[in-house]
């Protein structure tokens, strides 16, 4: 049986997923990316054939993607991250038709077809006031880890408005907050709501359909969640691997290659 492999090598983490041909999930792994990104998407890879209990012959080909997929040097090919979220959503969740994908640097509107394609996509390419990076700075702020951002969120009583729209005036605001006697959870209510705000705002620009997926490595807050469900009105798909879906559609790209390869030497095989 012939496997693929998906690396996704994101600014804060790097992904890997392992397939089968029946195209379900049999290995993963999950790192920080650090400083050395060839070094990272190497031993992402690496940790997810072992978790497969795979060696490297048995991988027949790997597609790269992320913000760092040039550096997966060992890949066969690269595919975008928007292409990716959007094919692995749609696989997870057969009915999704948009999907927010929030990363560490930034987030993502896609809009898909049923088979995954992109239809539409917007970003906030230039600002990271709706991502994963403006809420480390408020975890910086206030001395919080950020597994323990959302938890400590959903206990707010009066969400604070967080005005800035910049990450780099996130501490400053937070910790004014603080100085006028706000209580934490009050403070961390209000940078989730700004955050699920600017992501909804992208969300409508290319269209907001029936069911939502959320992915990405934020899409592991389950305060941004609630609050995201709530402003929109619906219950957004989540999984357990929403943090692995660019990697899984990176796979799902590659299987695709390897199938199609070989309908090409079986149809050349019937011919001779």
């Amino acid at each position: 049986m012939a496997h693929s492999a998906g690396v996704d090598v994101g600014s804060t983490q790097t992904k890997a997923v392992i397939l089968n041909e029946e195209r379900r999930i049999v290995g993963r792994a999950l790192i920080d990316t650090g400083a050395n990104v060839i070094a990272a998407a190497d031993r992402a890879y690496h940790e997810a054939m072992q978790d497969a209990q795979l060696n490297e012959t048995a991988v027949e080909y790997v597609v790269g993607t992320g913000y760092g997929r040039y550096r997966v040097t060992f890949g066969n090919a690269q595919v975008t991250e928007i292409s990716c979220h959007g094919r692995g959503a749609v696989h997870m969740f057969p009915r999704t038709r948009s999907v927010i994908d929030m990363g560490g640097q930034d987030t993502k509107a896609i809009r898909v077809s049923a088979t995954g394609e992109i239809l539409d996509f917007c970003m906030n390419d230039k600002c990271a006031a709706g991502t994963g990076r403006f809420l480390g700075a408020a975890a910086s702020a206030l001395d919080i880890p950020l597994a323990e951002l959302g938890v400590t969120a959903l206990r707010a009583d009066k969400p604070v408005k967080i005005s800035t729209t910049c990450t780099v005036f996130a501490e400053s605001e937070v910790v004014s907050w603080l100085g006028k006697g706000k209580r934490i959870e009050d403070i961390l209510l209000g940078v989730h709501q700004s955050i699920a705000k600017r992501s909804i705002g992208l969300l409508r620009r290319v269209g907001i359909e029936e069911e939502v997926s959320f992915t990405g490595g934020v899409a592991k807050n389950i305060g941004m969640i609630s609050v995201l469900n709530e402003a929109l009105g619906l219950k957004m798909n989540v999984s357990e691997d929403s943090h692995f879906m660019g990697a899984l559609g990176a796979a799902l790209f590659a299987m695709d290659h390897i199938l199609a390869d070989r309908k090409v030497a079986e149809k050349a095989e019937s011919k001779s």
